[in-house]
């Protein structure tokens, strides 16, 4: 699907706003950024680069942010149209989300977030 940059990230911000709270209230030290392609060339969706909070207990003063990125290439890629695209932006939030609050990659899995 073609779709220009800023219709992506209006996407991006329209579903970080239909998170549900309890993954949304208290965000600490993380950033949402919108990339073209993983670096490693594959069908990733999304990443979560971080310390999950589970494991914060040394994360300290001049940390550098958390960030969750969403790879707007395999995204597009793999939807048909907008609607598609906005369901899987979402569930791909909600997946790296989980891992910024320590939930493992199998537990998403079972959730229904990965």
């Amino acid at each position: 699907m073609d779709i220009t940059a800023d219709a992506f990230e209006a996407l991006v911000e329209e579903a970080l706003g239909q998170l549900p709270e309890r993954l949304t209230d208290g965000l600490d030290n993380l950033i949402f950024v919108i990339e073209d392609e993983p670096e490693d060339g594959s069908d990733t969706l999304g990443w979560y680069e971080g310390t999950a909070l589970t494991e914060r207990d040394q994360y300290g003063f001049g940390q550098l942010p958390d960030r969750v990125v969403l790879f707007r290439g395999p995204l597009t890629r793999m939807c048909s149209d907008e609607d598609h695209l906005y369901d899987e932006i979402w569930v791909t939030l909600l997946h790296e989300l989980g891992h910024y609050h320590g939930i493992e990659e199998h537990a998403l899995h079972d959730l229904g977030w990965g």
